[in-house]
């Protein structure tokens, strides 16, 4: 996917401009991105050097993660994709550059994207390994056997969690501190649907096999207990519906005021 691929090229250039000015930075660049041949291999050896342990050194996963990076089509679309969502959404991100070295959302999202293919490949063993290894790494809890799309963008990320039954559709922002979880002990389809372009604000919990529709927004601090309908906000605890959102996308523009309550 090197040639000709233009989020791979801008990451490059970005790298090549960070390391002329920054030069306590640049073996580091070097390492990382320019003596690299692809993004495939680039976020196969950084997220390698991150989650390496006791029983499973650095080379291992390199070598593991690349395989799944060349072989898989979906996750090549996936990461491209994530990155150009948190270059447009994230104001913090300047380019595509700091969220690819520093940004454990996007950490954590690819490391569980790869964990993901190691567990449909039945493999489950290793896979919640791997689970774990995120988990005490970055504090971003992402069940291997959860479903989630592309053009997701988290951020800040700490302290979320996505349950095993969990579906997030693509273009979705979820801020730090979400649940998508379960309500007990009950076994099956027991965690949320999320829709396309759904906005999560920080906080919010989502409990049950509940249906968040296409282009909902969910506010800040909610606690999410029954179904909220396709473009509208929810608040509250527990959650209601409070209005329409005013754009189809909510996670696009990333605005999280909410509507006066309707009455």
């Amino acid at each position: 996917m090197s040639h000709g691929d233009p989020v791979w090229e801008q990451l490059r250039k970005e790298a090549k401009k960070t390391a002329a000015s920054e030069k306590l930075l640049s073996s580091f660049l070097e390492e990382v991105i320019l003596s690299q041949t692809s993004l495939e291999r680039a976020i196969s050896f950084h997220l390698a050097q991150k989650l390496h342990c006791q029983n499973i050194p650095s080379i291992t996963l390199f070598d593991l993660f690349l395989q799944i990076a060349r072989e898989d089509p979906v996750f090549q679309d996936a990461i491209r994709t994530d990155l150009t969502a948190i270059s447009d959404r994230d104001p913090a991100s300047n380019g595509i550059l700091a969220p690819f070295l520093f940004f454990k959302g996007f950490h954590s999202l690819t490391a569980y994207r790869f964990a993901h293919h190691i567990w449909t490949s039945e493999r489950r063993c290793l896979a919640l390994f791997l689970q774990s290894l995120i988990s005490e790494q970055f504090a971003v809890d992402i069940h291997p056997a959860a479903k989630i799309g592309k053009g997701i963008l988290i951020d800040h990320a700490t302290c979320l969690v996505i349950g095993e039954t969990a579906v997030v559709g693509n273009n979705v922002s979820i801020l730090h501190d979400v649940t998508l979880g379960g309500t007990g002990k009950e076994k099956g389809d027991r965690h949320p649907k999320v829709g396309a372009g759904v906005l999560i604000g920080a906080g919010a919990k989502i409990l049950g096999n509940v249906k968040i529709g296409i282009g909902a927004k969910i506010g800040a601090g909610s606690v999410v207990l029954q179904d909220v309908p396709n473009h509208c906000s929810a608040a509250g605890v527990p959650a209601k519906i409070i209005g329409k959102c005013d754009v189809d996308q909510p996670a696009l523009s990333m605005d999280h005021q909410l509507h006066d309550p309707v009455i």
